[in-house]
């Protein structure tokens, strides 16, 4: 069975080939066919590309001897190049490469069923102006492979078996368990002689139809889109007040994206969307918000009023679930000059009635008694702490699970004594949790439990009077609601009529998809967020580089 799969960058995971490159600006320059190509073939294993490509030459060293080897050859020609030639140009095109999507998809679902992948890259050492580009390659093929071997870091090259060899080596794997793909046929040739299985690329859909047969795996459809680790992530933390920290974490460059989530969850709900919107050019922040994760969890209550969390920010689009819902809404709401734009996963924007007692109105509607039930300190933290693997058991579950597993009834809770009070004790793992990620929901409200979370819905009434205080108008900047239709909470029905308060709205729905958005509709939740995002910088003409099109 094999153990490991093998691409080619060029041509394979990423377009364009080099030689492709080449060939456009031969044209473009009006320069005999194969002129570039003649010149590295010349050169042989010597030519300033086959150097650099083993760490003989830096990329600048290298763009200066080609022009000099392209001046020879231009001479012996009895050619002479044109005024605006520059061997720099030659790789312009190069700087702008697209990932096969297929690809990464398809890599996804090979990691998912235990199956390592590895790129092979024939590059260079980039010393360039231009060299950020090579380091988001570099960046994206880290996430979604398990190695990337390259050229000049052996000083070898493909086709050279050394280049097979040394990853093969680095994995662990011997030949007969590998799978190649690659559109050059000296390379697919030279992985045969090593006793790899090879796929030759001719066009990539066939390819992957292949490795399919050959996989045994069905590759041909994204059903889940690349998650992160904590291990894969940048951590950091920003101090809000003297003793009071907010951990998060971040990906990407680019203009910035704030994802906060809801209870009781951390930064790591936001996992599928981490990676692809740093892929599509954003820098990505999830922060553990106040009192939860790796954050400071103060003791008072007051502390987690919406008046003291939505302190800092600049020039962010903001986007919430559930709590983080919340914070949108009002930051939008109170301090729009923070924002450029706002978006909300199944939480609406609910109208502010100066008129109605706050707690009056939760206890009129009966599918929030939960948050009754949480208002004395200790009480729910007694339930929810007893043991941790049950309780996120029984929270996170999906909206297909319901006849499969335990729901948890969101009214009658104070009347019988508690959110679990008649559920059993053991409780299957749901589908929206792989084993590693529920172990990591336990470690993490290990350190601080439920106290700090839970404070957020205790500023029931200091909220409601602050948000009354604050001037009241229409959310004028973009913005985005995203419903879950099988949300039983947060009904989608609650966003009727929001357009009369946010003008310039924009509505995703999802179907078949309950509370917990993220987790269970990622590919969703991407494609919705990744549109309106890159629409809405695109109209704010502020740029963004997509690094996956």
């Amino acid at each position: 069975m094999s153990k490991v799969v093998l691409f080619g960058l060029w041509g394979g995971v990423i377009t364009p080939r080099p030689l492709e490159s080449f060939q456009k600006f031969e044209n473009f320059m009006n320069l005999p066919k194969d002129f570039i190509s003649s010149i590295i073939v010349k050169g042989g294993s010597e030519n300033a590309l086959a150097r650099a490509e083993k760490g003989k030459l830096t990329f600048v060293q290298m763009v200066s001897e080609l022009e000099a080897e392209c001046q020879i050859e231009a001479e012996s020609r009895g050619l002479s190049l044109p005024a605006e030639f520059s061997a720099q140009k030659l790789f312009d095109e190069l700087r702008c490469v697209e990932f096969s999507r297929m690809v990464l998809n398809a890599a996804a679902t090979l990691r998912g069923h235990g199956i390592l992948t590895c790129v092979l890259a024939n590059l260079w050492v980039d010393d360039s102006l231009q060299r950020d580009n090579t380091a988001k390659v570099l960046s994206v093929l880290a996430r979604h492979f398990d190695f990337v071997l390259r050229s000049c870091d052996i000083g070898a090259r493909l086709p050279e078996p050394t280049m097979f060899q040394t990853a093969l080596n680095k994995l662990d794997v011997k030949p007969q368990q590998a799978i190649w793909l690659d559109v050059d046929e000296e390379s697919v040739q030279a992985a045969k002689n090593l006793g790899i299985t090879a796929v030759h690329i001719t066009d990539i859909s066939e390819a992957l139809k292949k490795l399919e047969k050959l996989a045994r795996l069905e590759l041909s459809e994204e059903k889940m889109p690349l998650s992160c680790t904590p291990e894969e992530v940048i951590h950091g933390y920003v101090t809000i007040k003297p003793g009071v920290k907010i951990h998060y974490v971040e990906m990407g460059d680019g203009p910035p994206v704030l994802l906060c989530h809801g209870f009781p969850e951390n930064w790591f709900s936001w996992r599928y969307q981490i990676p692809a919107l740093a892929d599509a050019g954003f820098r990505v922040i999830a922060p553990d918000m106040k009192g939860y994760g790796d954050s400071t969890a103060p003791p008072d209550i007051q502390e987690y009023s919406q008046e003291k969390i939505l302190q800092g920010l600049a020039q962010v689009t903001l986007v919430g679930h559930d709590w983080g819902g919340v914070v949108a809404w009002n930051m939008a709401q109170c301090h729009p000059e923070r924002l450029r734009a706002v978006a909300s996963l199944n939480t609406p924007l609910f109208p502010m009635d100066p008129n109605k007692d706050p707690m009056e109105r939760l206890k009129s509607i009966p599918i929030f008694e939960y948050q009754i039930y949480f208002q004395e300190p200790g009480v729910a933290e007694a339930e929810l702490e007893k043991d941790l693997t049950r309780t996120f058991k029984l929270l996170f579950s999906a909206s297909s699970e319901t006849d499969t597993h335990p729901q948890v009834d969101m009214t009658g809770i104070c009347k019988r004594g508690g959110l679990f009070v008649g559920l059993p004790e053991e409780v299957p793992r749901s589908a929206l949790l792989s084993e590693t990620a529920l172990q990591y929901y336990v470690q993490q409200y290990s350190k601080q439990g439920f106290r700090g979370p839970l404070n957020w819905y205790r500023n029931v009434e200091r909220n409601w009077r602050w948000m009354c205080s604050r001037p009241w108008g229409k959310i004028l900047i973009p913005a985005l609601m995203v419903t879950a239709e099988k949300d039983r909470i947060l009904l989608p029905i609650f966003t009727t009529g929001m357009e009369n308060m946010i003008p310039n709205l924009t509505r995703g729905n999802i179907e078949n998809c309950g509370h917990w958005t993220q987790m269970e509709r990622p590919l969703e939740v991407n494609k919705i967020l990744i549109s309106w995002l890159t629409e809405t910088h695109q109209k704010a003409s502020i740029s963004i580089s997509p690094k996956l099109r």
